[in-house]
């Protein structure tokens, strides 16, 4: 890298762990080999998370991100809207799912401004941020929104090298199948494909999962492989993407952590987390796939449990680091 992107690091709810994460990175000097740094969100909220954790930290608070100076120590670009005092550790608060909402928007008008190349966020929390009053089912329509973006996005699961999207997402079970239609899955695919290439794979080996037991048994076990399934990735083929199966789950993800795919298109939500998380928990990463900017959280969320112990592991949130490194030198070329 001849010049470090400079990233949006943002601390998150503040009731959870992510000024921890932030902190104990920005202490190793994790940052500075990948990226140069800059933290959004209330300076208190970042010094309670390096206190608890027994670390003094080097901080240049900044009111713009053109001030940064990094051999001043890390730039924290203060929001200065949440006082650490009405926010305590491992609660649900309206005013800290709406410093999220904050945090994201002004992370989005920076990447707008051309003043940031991307950015990563600490864990959120939903309810917090509906509390706040956000219209959106998930911090991702509420991004797309802002961005006016009305093309395919949605969550990317990341565990290694391999990248997963799901055609379904927070629906009940019941309800998986009648929404499994061309375009649904379609969009997934395409989904699963661009992100790929955004991150600089030219020509992304694609799989997609089966519904029903042994892919359905010739239609003897559900009809959704041969009815609907299968016409996609005949079409995804015609379009030119290097789409394959579908494959049943319970053999699928043994080929794709074996180097198979490059990423598995899943018709359900826990079809695919349950085979992350039991391979690498502690790895995770979700990218904001489809949107326009370089976008990456840890997969874990906010661990309310040990949030203000000091203990939270940073492997996740140095993946998303990493990775919203690397797909920012890639679209940057």
């Amino acid at each position: 890298m001849n010049r470090k992107p400079i990233l949006g690091i943002l601390l998150g709810d503040g009731a959870g762990v992510g000024a921890e994460i932030i902190a104990k990175l920005a202490a190793s000097g994790f940052y500075e080999e990948y990226c140069r740094p800059v933290v959004i969100g209330d300076v208190r909220i970042f010094e309670r998370g390096a206190s608890v954790c027994g670390l003094e930290i080097p901080m240049q608070v900044i009111e713009k991100v053109e001030d940064a100076d990094w051999d001043q120590g890390i730039p924290v670009l203060d929001q200065k809207d949440l006082n650490p005092q009405e926010v305590p550790y491992g609660q649900i608060h309206i005013k800290s799912g709406q410093a999220c909402l904050d945090m994201l928007r002004t992370a989005i008008e920076l990447y707008q401004e051309g003043k940031i190349d991307g950015f990563c966020f600490a864990p959120l929390n939903k309810q917090a941020m509906i509390k706040a009053g956000c219209p959106f089912e998930s911090e991702h329509h509420y991004m797309a929104h802002l961005f006016n973006h009305t093309d395919p996005f949605g969550e990317i699961n990341v565990l290694g090298d391999l990248w997963t999207t799901r055609t379904t997402s927070h629906i009940p079970i019941s309800m998986v199948s009648q929404n499994l239609t061309e375009e649904t899955i379609m969009r997934a695919v395409r989904l699963a494909n661009v992100s790929l290439k955004n991150s600089g794979i030219e020509k992304p080996r694609l799989a997609l999962a089966a519904l029903n037991p042994h892919c359905g048994e010739g239609g003897k076990c559900g009809r959704e492989e041969i009815d609907v399934i299968g016409p996609v990735i005949e079409k995804a083929r015609e379009m030119g993407i290097d789409a394959n199966g579908p494959f049943p789950s319970d053999i699928l993800f043994i080929k794709a952590f074996n180097g198979d795919f490059d990423g598995v298109v899943t018709m359900y939500h826990d079809q695919g987390q349950i085979a992350l998380k039991l391979k690498g928990f502690d790895q995770g990463i979700t990218i904001a796939g489809g949107l326009p900017a370089p976008i990456v959280t840890c997969a874990h969320g906010t661990a309310y449990d040990i949030a203000g112990k000091g203990i939270v592991k940073t492997s996740a949130f140095e993946n998303a680091v990493k990775m919203a490194a690397r797909m920012a030198n890639h679209l940057r070329g």
